[in-house]
């Protein structure tokens, strides 16, 4: 198999050479070229065909931003991967960038105290992304027609024959998280009747500008997870960035906990901790959603959703920058609904309506016999 070509720009030498030479090491990695602005990275592309770009964001001449806006016209489907700094500057700029055409992005290494600890941090964040992204990861399952059913485990609820009332909307998501997310949340009406909450693997700082992101463009109130939070109808929270975000019961209320636990699945935060808080405090009314992402975080929690009888959708692989999250839940024939995201507010709508009286968004109820 031909290996996967990549340019490296970035205006600073050190940099340049510390991800060439990690890229170089790894047997399934050609690194074809590097450039020192955005205005030579254009000018290379034609010659060298890359499958890929990693595109630092502050640059001469062209920064980065620029670069991808013209970078994007004439190859939008080129995976660009953005190597950002970890600060509010570099994480505004990043999410900008995500919104511009942006595959992904990876922070610089910074403070790790030698070449060796950097070239060991881009080694680990970087090489799995650009694999994912050029179809070399794990390989991925692949929905059958219809999704499959899993096989009923010991102590699983039934599955209804009729739709749900469902009182709570749980979402995992990683790698091209941003742009689905955004294509999700603005579209919920004001009037969406469920709480809503979000792990997107992310950093911190990161997980603040992406919350005030989706909230000035969204009908409902959109905010960073924090200690002791309530989770009630009209408010989505975003995990904040190293910490693991699950729910909590406080007499009837519900209230967000912030926890240090060690990492699950390489991520913190993740998404199977905050779905099995969520199976285990509302059972059947759970609904989870599991978009694009690279891994497999959400699997475990998505059958603990499904063993207390909840339902779970997923992205389908057209759709998905990469189907790892999504494709695992199919796989394992957890997910009650494939969707392309297109079609995910709808869905999310409809379901939204069963067993409530009133309309949702204009959509007329749905309703359901007594269970």
């Amino acid at each position: 198999m031909a290996k996967i070509r990549v340019l490296v720009v970035d205006d600073a030498v050190v940099v340049r050479r510390i991800v060439t030479d990690v890229l170089s090491s790894d047997p399934d990695i050609e690194v074809v070229g590097s450039a020192a602005n955005g205005r030579l990275a254009l000018q290379k592309l034609a010659g060298l065909k890359p499958d890929l770009v990693t595109l630092d964001i502050e640059m001469p001449e062209l920064d980065g931003l620029g670069t991808l806006v013209e970078l994007r016209k004439l190859y939008p489907r080129l995976p660009v991967i953005m190597f950002s700094t970890l600060t509010e500057r570099g994480a505004a700029a990043t999410l900008e960038a995500l919104t511009r055409g942006a595959s992904d992005y990876v922070t610089k290494p910074a403070n790790v105290g030698s070449v060796t600890l950097a070239q060991d941090r881009v080694r680990d964040d970087l090489i799995p992304k650009i694999k994912a992204l050029c179809g070399r990861g794990a390989v991925r399952p692949r929905p059958a027609t219809a999704p499959p059913r899993a096989p009923a485990a010991a102590g699983a609820a039934p599955r209804p024959a009729l739709p749900q009332r469902v009182d709570l909307l749980a979402i995992g998501v990683s790698t091209g998280g941003p742009n689905a997310l955004a294509s999700v949340i603005p579209a919920l009406p004001a009037d969406f009747p469920l709480p809503v909450v979000i792990v997107q693997h992310m950093p911190p700082v990161f997980t603040r500008f992406l919350a005030e992101r989706l909230a000035s463009t969204s009908r409902l109130a959109v905010r960073e997870g924090e200690e002791g939070g309530v989770v009630e109808p009209g408010v989505v929270w975003v995990a904040p960035g190293s910490s693991h975000m699950v729910l909590r019961r406080d007499g009837e209320v519900l209230r967000l906990r912030l926890t240090q636990d060690p990492p699950e699945n390489s991520c913190r935060p993740a998404v199977d901790p905050l779905f099995r808080s969520a199976a285990a405090l509302l059972g059947n009314r759970t609904l989870g959603l599991v978009l694009t992402g690279m891994g497999q975080d959400g699997l475990r929690g998505a059958e603990e959703i499904r063993k207390a009888g909840g339902v779970v959708l997923a992205q389908d692989e057209a759709s998905a920058v990469v189907w790892g999250m999504p494709g695992a839940v199919v796989g394992a024939g957890l997910a009650d609904a494939v969707l392309p995201l297109e079609k995910v507010t709808a869905e999310l709508i409809q379901r939204a309506g069963v067993g409530r009286l009133a309309r949702i968004g204009g959509v007329p109820p749905v309703t359901v016999s007594a269970r």
